[in-house]
């Protein structure tokens, strides 16, 4: 790369400022400035842009892999159901020579016989009377804190 130094860039402002001129050289400056960070900009986001797509192959390849496991994991599974399920046909098949016992069973077969709970769900057993709360004086409504305080508060007599 060109290697800028302290004198190189005085050396360049010095010719700058000889070729354009003072009244020109900060209007120069500043558009030279924004096509630099334009550049900048424009360098940075292609390298993001790059970096973006090595990810993207990095997580296709992870994926294809992770895909390929799990295949020969769901084919091994796959393999063992069999072999178990032999097994399992094996053991259960009954043969004339060897009846199972039949008295371990009676307990696994035996469901609970269902009971009804014997509620009566609309039917209110504990609901009081309206009239009698009135003569014992329940409460039926609810007062708030300040109709409570103007309800008892002692009245003025003049």
């Amino acid at each position: 790369m060109i290697d800028l130094g302290i004198s190189k860039m005085a050396l360049i402002g010095a010719v700058a400022l000889i070729v354009i001129g003072p009244e020109k050289l900060p209007r120069v400056a500043r558009t030279v400035g924004a096509l630099l960070g334009k550049a900048q900009r424009y360098v940075a986001d292609v390298k993001a842009e790059v970096s973006r797509s090595m990810e993207l192959d990095e997580l296709k390849k992870m994926k294809d892999t992770v895909t390929s496991a799990a295949r020969d994991v769901e084919s091994s599974i796959q393999s063992g159901a069999s072999d178990f399920e032999k097994s399992w046909a094996e053991a259960t098949s009954t043969s004339t020579d060897t009846a199972p016992d039949t008295s371990s069973y009676t307990a696994l077969e035996s469901h609970p016989v269902y009971r009804h709970p014997g509620k009566r769900w609309r039917v209110k057993t504990g609901a009081m009377p309206n009239w009698y709360k009135a003569r014992a004086g329940v409460r039926t409504r609810v007062l708030s804190g300040a109709a409570r305080v103007a309800r008892f508060r002692p009245r003025k007599t003049d």
